[in-house]
């Protein structure tokens, strides 16, 4: 075996430093990419605090602030159908700290009704779509209506009147819908949120309205709102008693919202998955499963290349709805 020369010690020293100094870049990287979160999370809610959203939002904030020791918090930046807290998260900064978390109209609708918007839908990613619910058509007793058949049958005939949450709200497409699929004049009135649009069927203001169902039922129970469907795919868990759309012969009047969270398009990889498992793990659990349950939501789940079909397929469905009966922002 050849003689080989010690090497001296300071050429070693040199030599560890500088093999040092090329792995330090790609270490620092990934320690910078597995601290996440090193400082507190917001969770941006689109609408008002103590609808379905914000339940949903802080009830999933709670379990990842004890997973991850940092503090998620909730801020509500409602308005304008949820563009005001859409429009900032996606000028966020994409570094994980900012989340959306609100319905799918955002993407799905605002860009057909509005004729401007301070974002684009490509600003974000969707990171989950969380779940679903239907909304339930109530009408007055007064109307007499007690099947969807009627209710169809006089708005085709004198027409009727609609409460909803707002301009661009899922009542308001449900309005839409009923137009485009089954031949009814609406008479749409936008209220300013989903309590208010309640109280003008249950005043006798309008002839119903598509609402959620956690808002109507407390007054179908007590006998002053008639319930006459609902228009998600399944019954209720609520109100198992009330038929759905399809199986009162009106399939085409299917409608869900669904209850998505976002973030900055540019968000790393990593991050995202990092969120996308807090969240699997938040929503695993059987507290939450209780209040989405309890808000009658139905788990979905959603990520990737399947949220993105599903609120794509949405969009444009509801763009030819939209077309076809011109609807608009008041």
């Amino acid at each position: 075996m050849p003689f080989m020369p010690p090497v001296p010690t300071s050429s070693r020293r040199f030599a560890l430093a500088g093999i040092a100094m090329l792995c330090a870049p790609a270490n620092g990287t990934a320690l910078a990419q597995g601290a996440w979160p090193t400082r507190p999370v917001r969770f941006i809610n689109s609408f008002p605090p103590g609808g379905p959203s914000d339940i949903i939002a802080r009830s999933i904030a709670e379990v990842l602030q004890a997973q991850f020791k940092q503090p998620f918090v909730v801020d509500n930046k409602a308005g304008a159908s949820g563009n005001i807290g859409t429009d900032y998260v996606a000028k966020s900064p994409a570094d994980g700290y900012t989340v959306l978390i609100g319905i799918d109209t955002t993407v799905t609708v605002n860009p057909h009704i509005y004729k401007s918007l301070p974002f684009k839908p490509a600003d974000l990613r969707p990171l989950v779509v969380v779940a679903s619910s239907g909304l339930l058509i109530g009408v007055h007793p007064s109307t007499g209506f007690k099947t969807l058949q009627e209710l169809v049958a006089a708005g085709r005939a004198q027409g009727v009147s609609f409460s909803s949450a707002g301009s661009g709200s899922p009542g308001h497409l449900s309005a839409q819908l009923f137009t485009e699929a089954a031949g009814i004049r609406i008479n749409h009135i936008p209220y300013k949120g989903n309590t208010p649009a309640v109280t003008a069927v249950l005043a006798g203001e309008v002839t119903g309205g598509a609402l959620a169902t956690p808002g109507m039922l407390p007054y179908v129970k007590a006998g002053k709102i008639t319930a006459l469907a609902v228009t998600s795919r399944q019954r209720s868990r609520l109100a198992p008693d009330i038929p759905t759309v399809a199986e009162a012969g009106l399939k085409n009047l299917e409608q869900e919202v669904l209850y998505v969270a976002w973030m900055p398009a540019a968000t790393p990889e990593q991050v995202v998955q990092t969120l996308q498992k807090g969240f699997a793990d938040a929503l695993g659990r059987p507290d939450v499963q209780g209040r989405l349950a309890g808000l009658d939501l139905f788990y979905e789940g959603l990520t990737g290349a399947a949220a993105s079909k599903r609120l794509n397929d949405l969009s444009d469905h509801y763009a030819r709805v939209i077309r076809s009966t011109g609807m608009k922002v008041d």
